[in-house]
């Protein structure tokens, strides 16, 4: 009797481990099987150029592998916060994340953090010769190998110029002497807005609306269509927009590298092929929003207005060439410098 209960717990444990191993591979992939990729970003609008990029990603992979790839994208579900996205691509909760270049630096990564300095780039055309050309694919090396194939770079994502909006338009630097504002506080960009006179303000995106609205923080920075979209520019404090052009703005589209490693190469091929594809449709997503949602803002009410740039650039230009020295990244900003 003995025997029998003994041979019964040792067939069910066999059945349990092949279930387990049958649902590992579907959700993983086992180089032939089907796969699941979870996909996110941290902005909630379904019209957000994030969004657009995300769901070209799905539909490429999934009508190149015949639905063999599954992509669940997630907007804003499973982490408002960039830092939230970084931790669960780290922990494997998530597969594909889009994050900023001051997130990345949480990871130790902090040559990543030279795209994002404010003024680092002076057009749009001389951030696509940088992104796509050698510095980019220079930059996803440093990310691969510091993250130690945690992190394996897809492509590069725009997020629009940013521009400062506020309680009261800027006609000069001296006008930001004191004023709050929404930003990084830490790092490049942080040293940048504190040397115009600036106070910055941590306050978190979600909640962004209600500071503006309440009088919390004065001001905040970011592109047309992620602000605009969000009607920040409908609040006392984020109705006054002056055109900086301070950030010519990267986002990086990261899937887990180990992971990545495990799938087939005819798997392989469809993401990069899907990342690809995600790239182009999410920065002319951005382009056309970035017109689209100048027009909305002054549509209802807010006012926009130009500012002479160069003594923002010049505070900007030795903060940025400290800062470069400081992450041993001299070489690769003379690069930069070069391709203006």
């Amino acid at each position: 009797m003995l025997k029998h209960k003994f041979t019964l717990l040792l067939l069910i444990s066999m059945t349990i481990g092949i279930l387990a191993a049958c649902s590992s591979n579907e959700v993983d992939g086992d180089g032939d099987g089907k796969i699941k990729i979870i996909a996110a970003h941290n902005q909630t609008s379904p019209d957000n150029p994030y969004q657009v990029g995300m769901l070209k990603f799905k539909e490429v992979a999934e009508r190149e592998s015949n639905g063999s790839i599954e992509v669940e994208v997630h907007a804003g579900t499973i982490g408002t916060e960039e830092s939230q996205l970084v931790e669960k691509l780290q922990l494997g909760a998530a597969d594909v994340v889009l994050v900023s270049p001051g997130f990345m630096t949480q990871t130790g990564i902090r040559e990543v953090d030279l795209f994002s300095a404010p003024y680092l780039f002076t057009s749009y055309d001389h951030w696509l010769n940088v992104v796509d050309g050698e510095i980019g694919k220079e930059m996803g090396d440093i990310i691969n190998e510091k993250s130690n194939n945690s992190f394996k770079l897809l492509g590069y994502w725009s997020a629009g110029v940013r521009h400062y909006y506020g309680k009261k338009p800027l006609n000069a630097v001296e006008d930001l002497q004191g004023v709050s504002l929404r930003t990084q506080t830490s790092g490049v960009v942080s040293d940048f807005w504190e040397a115009t006179g600036a106070i910055p303000s941590g306050i978190s995106w979600g909640e962004l609306y209600q500071g503006l609205q309440q009088d919390v923080v004065d001001s905040s920075e970011n592109a047309y269509p992620f602000f605009v979209q969000q009607s920040h520019h409908t609040t006392p404090n984020g109705k006054y927009i002056t055109e900086t052009g301070h950030d010519y703005t990267t986002r990086f589209l990261l899937i887990n590298g180990e992971k990545f490693d495990q799938y087939s190469k005819e798997q392989q091929e469809i993401i990069l092929k899907a990342a690809e594809e995600s790239v182009k449709a999410e920065r002319d997503a951005t382009n056309a929003q970035d017109v689209e949602y100048k027009e909305k803002a002054i549509a209802e009410g807010a006012t926009v207005n130009e500012i002479d740039t160069q003594p923002f650039i010049n505070i900007a230009r030795p903060i940025l060439e400290d800062f470069a020295k400081e992450i041993e990244v001299e070489e690769l900003l003379q690069k930069i410098v070069d391709l203006e």
